[in-house]
């Protein structure tokens, strides 16, 4: 199982950025996929999940209204579109997904840093 992010960068507040994760190694398509993101000195959080159909999808409150996640289940890929970013958002962002309580998997992240 592969999750590989990219997409990151340094933007200016108030610009946008898309992040990508490709997959390989499972059935994409039966699985819930999530961002995480975690800021230095922070915890991990959770940003966005999206349910294996796309149908539902739920955000942090930080980010609602200027983040959106979305799939392609024929492409293995989950995508976090960003927009209207803050410095705030400035952290390394990770695709997971959890198939079970002890079953999950983390890509490796990609750094993306809001700045003047």
């Amino acid at each position: 199982v592969q999750l590989v992010e990219s997409g990151g960068g340094l933007v200016q507040p108030g610009g946008s950025l898309r992040l990508s994760c490709a997959t390989s190694g499972f059935t994409f398509r039966r699985y819930a996929m999530s961002w995480y993101r975690q800021a230095p000195g922070k915890e991990r959080e959770l940003v966005a999940g999206i349910t294996s159909t796309g149908g539902s999808t739920n955000y942090a409150d930080s980010v609602k209204g200027r983040f959106t996640i979305s799939r392609d289940n024929a492409k293995g890929t989950v995508y976090l579109q960003m927009n209207s970013l803050k410095p705030e958002d400035t952290a390394v962002y990770y695709c997971y997904t959890r198939w079970s309580s002890s079953i999950y998997y983390w890509g490796q992240g990609t750094q993306v840093t809001v700045s003047s």
